[in-house]
């Protein structure tokens, strides 16, 4: 049986490349395709598809909260990011949302297939460009901050954290998370306790190495 995939990018020409291109595979099919996140998620419950190749960088509703969002809602569903950054906060981001694959957009169109099929498995892929990043990654961490320093933050303070540090407002946070001001407030509190720290520029400080921020 064919993968049931779906395209999101906001370039239309770079989709129907795509679509063209993978329509030489005969064990993966392009069931729908979305220009921005919010369409993604919509396209999502109504296609059903195994895999997504996802963009990030895109209007109304970048690619990191839509697969958080459609992760939330189908967890069975394997997310491909496919994008032209390999910036650290980018890639980190990305994972840290669910997806379980990575790709740079200069890659040859029988990479991304195989990304497809082992990702539509449950298994990681990522260019090796961004595992050599990973690994540094955990290197530099575990040289500079020790594994002791380890800092575990819900997921509800993650949220907050990285709207914090995209310069949004407590009210703005509040009406995002559907939760109140005072709790937008305690959740930021507990995260500098457990952080140690009490500005909310050490706070995006931290966001940004961690990844956590988002592309607006």
């Amino acid at each position: 049986m064919s993968i049931k995939v779906m395209l999101v990018d906001d370039h239309r020409i770079l989709r129907e490349g795509l679509k063209a291109l993978l329509k030489n595979s005969p064990d993966i099919e392009v069931v729908a395709e979305a220009s921005d996140g919010r369409e993604a998620i919509e396209k999502a419950g109504e296609a059903r598809p195994e895999v997504i190749v996802m963009d990030l960088v895109m209007p109304v509703l970048n690619g990191i909260e839509a697969t958080q969002r459609i992760l939330a809602d189908f967890p069975s569903t394997n997310v491909l990011i496919l994008s032209s950054s390999q910036e650290r906060a980018n890639v980190t981001a990305a994972l840290k949302a669910g997806a379980k694959g990575y790709l740079g957009k200069e890659c040859v169109i029988a990479e991304l297939e195989k990304g497809i099929r082992a990702v539509a498995t449950g298994k990681s892929y990522l260019d090796p460009r961004i595992t050599d990043l990973l690994i540094n990654m955990y290197t530099q961490k575990n040289t500079q901050d020790a594994l002791g320093n380890f800092v575990v933050l819900s997921k509800r303070e993650q949220d907050v954290l990285r709207h914090t540090a995209d310069g949004r407002n407590t009210k703005d946070i509040a009406f995002t998370l559907n939760i109140s001001v005072k709790t937008v407030e305690t959740h930021r509190l507990n995260i500098m306790k457990k952080l140690n720290v009490n500005s909310i520029a050490a706070l995006t400080k931290y966001a940004v190495r961690e990844g956590l921020t988002s592309l607006w």
